[in-house]
């Protein structure tokens, strides 16, 4: 709609403030044919307070991103090892998921101001890792906690995992469930992204995003290799996390990746996935 193809329904005629918001913006003139015709539908709840809660985030926090990159080669080669006798023992997968959530939970016992959030003028620091995992539902995205995943094996982390996507997909997860995390992962990599900026989940500090992986060439020892390789981003809170917190917390999940069985096997690899 045009300025002047907009009817006032004020004193006189006027155009009103009312007016405008109503208007429907032209989308300018058609000489090619076909249709240009619109739909309309209600933002749900859930849409409209998840969308309340990225703006309250984008307009609220300082909020920085730092990126790194992490050559997946080692997870690669324990889970083709490892994953069938893993599903037959324990009935779940072995997935990305566990090992990131296990190098998260590493790097924030290493990067506690990581694991932190504000309260006014305080800086309130969590001796325990709830940590939020998002997953898409039949209503859209949904982030259901882990609760206390310190205290949890592979076995554990994937097990819950499952529970929790399967109880989104079924649209019987609770508010509780999706409450009260300390630090959040995200997977745009299952949708194909290679980068992005997560935005971070109030009243959380941080939030990691994952993304796919690429064969891509890399140096090894002074030659050239093809290896895959996963590009991560930590986006966090400027006011209570600095720079050395934020891009060491992202260095320590990367180490960790990258040798899981120094960091996060100590040394046993089937110990640690219960075989």
């Amino acid at each position: 709609m045009l300025a002047s193809e907009i009817v006032g329904t004020g004193k006189d005629g006027r155009v009103t403030k009312e007016d405008a918001d109503k208007a429907v913006p032209s989308m300018g003139t058609n000489s090619n044919g076909g249709t240009r015709g619109t739909t309309r539908s209600k933002l749900s709840m859930l849409r409209r307070k998840v969308a309340e809660r990225l703006v309250s985030a984008k307009n609220e926090t300082a909020m920085l991103t730092t990126f790194n990159e992490v050559d997946m080669g080692s997870i690669f080669a324990l889970r083709k090892q490892y994953k069938e006798a893993f599903t037959e023992k324990h009935g779940v997968g072995l997935g990305f998921m566990s090992f990131f959530t296990k190098a998260v939970i590493r790097a924030l016992e290493l990067y506690p101001a990581v694991n932190s959030m504000i309260d006014e003028k305080e800086m309130v620091t969590y001796d325990f890792c709830d940590i939020s995992i998002a997953v898409s539902g039949p209503k859209g995205l949904m982030v259901p906690v882990i609760r206390n995943a310190e205290n949890l094996s592979f076995r554990g982390v994937e097990s819950e995992v499952k529970r929790l996507a399967i109880r989104a997909r079924d649209g019987e997860i609770t508010v509780d469930e999706m409450t009260g995390g300390t630090f959040t992962i995200t997977n745009g990599g299952v949708f194909g992204s290679m980068l992005s900026t997560p935005i971070i989940n109030p009243p959380q500090s941080a939030i990691l995003g994952m993304h796919n992986i690429v064969e891509r060439p890399v140096v090894k020892n002074g030659e050239i290799v093809v290896a895959p390789i996963m590009y991560v981003a930590l986006s966090y809170d400027h006011r209570i996390i600095d720079g050395k917190e934020s891009v060491g917390f992202l260095v320590a999940v990367k180490e960790a990746l990258e040798d899981p069985t120094t960091f996060l096997m100590d040394g046993d690899q089937k110990k640690a996935l219960e075989l």
